[in-house]
């Protein structure tokens, strides 16, 4: 008798969500790599598509206390600005 492994929803979720975050990066992949403009708006299409769907599982999670996100303070959002910008600045 096979007894089939038993997932709990946040375990499931957690599957989901690495797995959507794979697929992201696979068609970030494909759509850098592709020189079809024609496959690059399909990769596109689903890139967004996919990306909907994992921040829906994400924001599921964080709802459920199943994903802990900590607000950044406002002198590291700054800092980041201040960074980001330097870094646009040099590439002129």
């Amino acid at each position: 008798m096979n007894q089939q492994p038993s997932f709990s929803e946040q375990e499931l979720m957690q599957d989901i969500l690495a797995t959507e975050k794979q697929v992201i990066s696979a068609y970030s992949t494909g759509i850098t790599e592709s020189s079809c403009q024609n496959l690059r708006n399909v990769l596109v299409e689903n890139f967004n598509h996919t990306q909907d769907i994992q921040y829906k599982v994400f924001e599921a999670m964080r709802q459920k206390g199943w994903y802990q996100v900590k607000d950044a303070e406002d002198n590291e959002v700054q800092l980041a600005k201040n960074k980001s910008n330097q870094m646009m600045n040099s590439l002129k």
